[in-house]
């Protein structure tokens, strides 16, 4: 893997996506073999985890992927206030333990959702973005990695995970939104720690969100309109923050 990375990083990149997709799609029927929801995803994204932090550890890249503080003081991203905000938006209809059929199930999901924001920080917003970005197509690297990760969601249609065209298509919006905030927090701001935190923070709050109560009626239906509004809500949120930070970051990144 090595060579292939200092042959061709974009490669690199694209394939360790690649890999990252079809492990968590191969996942959801696996996981019914075992019993336990989301436990092989959780056990495949330990090891994608593990081989990524490990990689870029040993081959000295941490400086190069911002795994730093940022560069920018805290009050330029206003104290990071709006990202908690932003970040704590599932748990705002209430939280519940009964969105997982056990325990297990429960703990696998929480772990699995945990890492995904570890991984896809790290495969978006660090390979895929320094892979573009090195030549000096910093713009088109901002736009890829953001679009590429928002559009990978699309992949919930077919991957058996039991996702609606309506709510995934929002989800697809919603995400390539929170791409451009990420990127521009990277970016901008010089590291990639608050990104992994923010994410891993969002998914592993919409493990115990109440949706069920707000979103789904008595017989199971999804309601679309509030499903929506909510998805567009925070699509808006992310990015006046995104356009704030645009503002108050440093113009440069960290050399």
């Amino acid at each position: 893997m090595k060579k292939l990375y200092e042959k061709n990083e974009l490669v690199f990149a694209i394939l360790c996506i690649v890999i990252y997709i079809v492990s968590q799609s191969a996942a959801n029927s696996l996981n019914e073999t075992i019993g336990i929801d989301k436990s092989v995803n959780a056990i495949f994204n330990v090891i994608l985890t593990i081989f990524l932090l490990c990689f870029i550890w040993k081959n000295g890249l941490l400086k190069k992927y911002r795994f730093c503080k940022p560069i920018a003081p805290a009050s330029r991203f206003i104290w990071y206030i709006p990202l908690a905000i932003f970040a704590s938006r599932n748990l705002w209809m209430g939280v519940t333990l009964d969105n997982c059929a056990d325990i297990p199930s429960l703990l696998c999901d929480a772990c699995n959702m945990l890492l995904v924001g570890i991984v896809e920080e790290t495969l978006f917003r660090g390979l895929l973005f320094n892979a573009i970005a090195k030549d000096g197509s910093v713009k088109k690297a901002i736009i890829i990695s953001s679009a590429t990760f928002g559009l990978g969601h699309i992949i919930n249609l077919i991957n058996g995970s039991g996702a609606e065209l309506v709510p995934n298509l929002c989800q697809v919006v919603y995400a390539v939104v929170v791409g451009f905030l990420f990127v521009t927090i990277y970016y901008r701001g010089g590291s990639i720690i608050p990104c992994i935190i923010a994410h891993s923070f969002i998914d592993v709050a919409s493990v115990f969100g109440n949706w069920e109560k707000v979103f789904y009626t008595d017989d199971g239906v999804l309601n679309n309109t509030k499903y929506i509004m909510f998805a567009l809500s925070g699509a808006a949120f992310a990015l006046a923050y995104t356009l704030i930070l645009l503002k108050t970051l440093p113009k440069q990144e960290q050399k």
